[in-house]
């Protein structure tokens, strides 16, 4: 399982090598691929949360799991805002103030790698203020770059 997983991570590797053209046969292929990464990263991340909030008990080995898997799709989505991919929940500000919306993409990729630190180091109080900085950076992004 952890090769098919290691394989998976290779291709997605190589995809986010080709430019967003090659990748997606239509706009609306960019959009569902990367609303589906975040998707899938906001259920691990809710995860990680749950426990950090104290709403479920503390698991140190699941929330390395999940913050490891935050880390790894925070790195995904944004294959699909190339140009000619706008649509879905996506302001056409992304595609008009690039340079922010790059810093911010950096930011959350930064903040779910100190999130899958923290977890490996098992320092609950760690854990809950990468909780928290990763979620301030998505919400920075979201209202700043997303419709409702």
């Amino acid at each position: 399982m952890k090769n098919s997983a290691l394989l998976a991570l290779a291709a997605a590797s190589f995809a986010l090598a080709l430019p967003a053209s090659a990748q997606f046969a239509k706009p609306e292929d960019a959009v569902k691929y990367r609303q589906s990464a975040m998707f899938i990263q906001n259920q691990h991340l809710g995860r990680v949360a749950a426990m950090a909030s104290g709403r479920v008990p503390y698991d140190a080995a699941a929330a390395t799991a999940n913050a490891e898997v935050v880390a790894m799709i925070s790195k995904l989505p944004w294959a699909g805002f190339g140009p000619g991919t706008e649509g879905g929940k996506a302001k056409p500000d992304i595609w008009k103030e690039q340079a922010k919306f790059k810093e911010l993409n950096e930011r959350l990729m930064a903040e779910t790698e100190k999130l899958a630190a923290a977890t490996k180091a098992g320092n609950l109080d760690a854990v809950k203020a990468a909780v928290s900085s990763v979620g301030e950076t998505c919400k920075t992004c979201h209202d700043t770059f997303r419709s409702r």
